[in-house]
């Protein structure tokens, strides 16, 4: 068995009440006392029981963030950014992959491991609203993503459908008139890829292009390799196009690879953004052009949501914000001249 409080308290010559205070972080331990206890708790290899401490009413300073894919950069970025901001509560992030599968998705929302974390966030892509209703586990959560807009719950997202309008309004500036778009999936009726679809067409009709059904390329997941094959289907047209917004930065890269493969000069001949701004999209060759949400305001929207949800509970009315983004001007449709946001 491992070192126990009172085990440290003996080893620092202190109580067993000090070495909880050193423990929890209360600030009103003389620097002397916490060296002691810092190096006792260090000797013994103290580990705190965290379902005790749970139980006792003070939490176990563990939250659980809940991603589809970790290896995906997007997620991956965005994950930094919660743990490092997390520290400021004090907090250390658990990160989980659920592989977007509905099973996984409801076995963390319903709590398996509630009795380890005092709180939870989840960027779901298979939940229904209904699975979050019928949730039995009572540990505070906020979603991420556009996957339930509205339910009853603590949500952070970003504005698709306004980015998306951004992303091919800038493709329309530059004169392109046979805009595609990279990233469709038509048998699911919501989240991302409906609204930045919604949010394609009536950046055409704004700038009063025609919308073309066969420039519209489907994608089962958002991976490099569906970009590449997407690419080489709109290629294959009989009339290709000069632009194509990809529904996000990966499909983005695998698209540009195609293009270059099939000897297509980006940004000259066919133009290209994605979505995400990704740091690999600013090494890329070409760069590429991209719109940027803010995945730091997401983090900090989302921890400070949960934070009053611990605090304050069930009483708290459901909040509900969207983070904000920018478009990053790149190479990949500005060519050697771009380098800019807005």
């Amino acid at each position: 068995m491992g070192a126990s409080i009172k085990d440290v308290a003996e080893l620092a010559g202190v109580s067993v009440k000090t070495v909880s205070n050193v423990v929890n972080d209360y600030q009103f331990v003389s620097p002397v006392t916490r060296a002691k206890v810092q190096k006792a708790l260090e000797e013994l290899d103290y580990r705190p029981n965290l379902s005790a401490r749970r139980l006792r009413g003070g939490g176990t300073g563990l939250i659980a963030l809940a991603v589809p894919e970790i290896r995906v950069p997007y997620f991956a970025e965005l994950a930094a950014q919660f743990v490092r901001l997390a520290k400021e509560y004090g907090w250390t992030v658990l990160i989980d992959e659920t592989q977007g599968s509905l099973e996984s998705e409801r076995l963390v929302v319903e709590g398996i491991k509630a009795h380890l974390i005092d709180g939870l966030i989840v960027s779901p892509l298979a939940l229904s609203a209904g699975d979050i209703e019928r949730r039995r586990d009572s540990t505070p959560m906020v979603l991420l993503g556009e996957r339930l807009a509205h339910a009853p719950v603590d949500h952070v997202s970003i504005d698709n459908l306004a980015g998306a309008r951004a992303a091919v309004a800038h493709l329309a500036s530059l004169g392109r008139t046979r805009i595609a778009a990279i990233g469709s999936q038509p048998h699911i009726s919501g989240g991302t890829a409906a609204l930045r679809l919604k949010g394609y067409r009536q950046a055409l009709r704004r700038a009063k292009l025609p919308h073309d059904p066969a420039l519209v390329a489907p994608a089962a997941r958002y991976h490099r390799v569906d970009g590449a094959k997407a690419m080489q289907a709109l290629l294959d047209l009989d009339d290709p196009p000069d632009a194509v917004f990809c529904f996000n930065d990966l499909m983005a890269l695998g698209a540009i690879r195609t293009l270059l493969a099939r000897g297509c000069r980006v940004p000259h001949d066919v133009a290209v953004i994605g979505f995400d701004d990704l740091e690999e999209g600013q090494f890329s060759t070409p760069t590429l052009s991209t719109v940027a949400p803010d995945k730091e305001q997401i983090a900090k929207l989302a921890l400070s949501f949960l934070k009053r949800r611990i605090t304050d509970g069930a009483a708290a009315q459901p909040q509900e914000e969207n983070a904000d983004f920018r478009l990053v001007v790149r190479e990949s449709t500005a060519g050697s001249a771009g380098s800019s946001s807005s």
